[in-house]
């Protein structure tokens, strides 16, 4: 990328049907990526980003916040920002989407409630509840509502003062989004959704009715709330006949 008082991204018209944040942060992200490995590590200052692209000091913190959460950078104070030396490594790929199009991609089945309760805080989901001992554990079975046949089985873990709000009921009728949105009305700023291919476990090939070690989509969702704190944690197991991935991308 040249030297750090020349650094120049790829000029982007920004689109004004997406957040500003979300389009500077994603040609960061190519910047980074696509850099030398003998290009420097540090990046100019908020403010000369902020010009680069004609946005505002306020949404390029925004659009660093997200490079910093995909740990692609680090920031310091008084030091300023620095590309991760691996960040061309495993970097995830992170689609936009709204909430409402996640609700409506939880919708349209029947749920049973299996299992509810506080649980310590697992080990993997540490680093998403740093401030909170336990969280609510919420284990729920979805069946299509036509035929009846499972189509996934959802585990969520939700912030202890959110859960102490939940009504087990409305998980049977509402996806969990939809629950904190409307009915705790919570201001959930982001999801960030990743989907991968596995083999169903023992567990998963019991609740969804399928032979064990066959292909499954595996699901995890990330809601923060304005502040940027984790509110849930779900991780969903799909059958793989009965589910697939889109993604339509606006080209203008």
């Amino acid at each position: 990328m040249g030297p750090v008082t020349s650094f120049a991204p790829d000029s982007v018209v920004l689109n004004r049907k997406l957040p500003l944040w979300y389009q500077v942060s994603q040609s960061l992200r190519a910047s980074i990526l696509g850099r030398s490995p003998e290009d420097p590590l540090r990046l100019p200052t908020e403010e000369q980003l902020a010009g680069h692209y004609g946005v505002s000091v306020l949404t390029m913190r925004q659009a660093l916040k997200e490079l910093e959460d995909e740990g692609l950078i680090s920031r310091h104070r008084r030091r300023g920002t620095f590309i991760e030396p691996d960040a061309r490594r495993g970097a995830p790929v992170r689609l936009l989407g709204s909430v409402d199009a996640i609700v409506a991609q939880q919708s349209g089945m029947t749920s049973e409630l299996l299992e509810h309760g506080p649980v310590p805080v697992p080990v993997p989901l540490a680093e998403h509840f740093p401030d909170v001992a336990e969280v609510g554990a919420y284990h729920r079975l979805r069946c299509d509502e036509t035929t009846g046949e499972p189509t996934n089985h959802a585990r969520n873990w939700v912030r202890p003062e959110l859960a102490a709000r939940i009504d087990p009921d409305d998980l049977v009728r509402q996806p969990m989004t939809k629950v904190l949105r409307d009915v705790l009305g919570v201001d959930i700023s982001r999801i960030t959704d990743t989907v991968e291919a596995r083999l169903a476990d023992p567990e998963t090939a019991r609740l969804l009715e399928v032979p064990l070690l066959s292909p499954i989509l595996h699901y995890t969702g990330i809601t923060y709330d304005t502040r940027g704190r984790v509110l849930d944690v779900a991780v969903i197991h799909y059958r793989g006949d009965r589910f697939s991935f889109t993604v339509t991308l606006d080209a203008h």
